[in-house]
């Protein structure tokens, strides 16, 4: 069974996120049945909307990691 945490929407989402985080796991990381799932409880705007937040996450992540920052340690 899996945790209480989070509605079926935000399991969509996040399992885009993690697919498209993810790339280089597998050929096609983002397949038609995650992007079909959250498809289903987000329209066209909502998910540009979710992809361009996890695209915007992943660079900040990236740029910490090359130098080496600590996120949410210079405030």
């Amino acid at each position: 069974m899996a945790a209480p945490y989070f509605t079926e929407e935000e399991r969509a989402a996040l399992a885009l996120a993690e697919a498209a985080t993810r790339l280089a796991d597998q050929p096609d990381s983002v397949g038609d049945e995650i992007w079909d799932t959250a498809a289903t409880y987000y329209d066209e705007k909502q998910l540009a909307s979710i992809v361009l937040m996890i695209a915007v996450t992943n660079l900040y992540n990236r740029l910490n990691a090359t130098t080496r920052q600590i996120a949410g340690a210079w405030g």
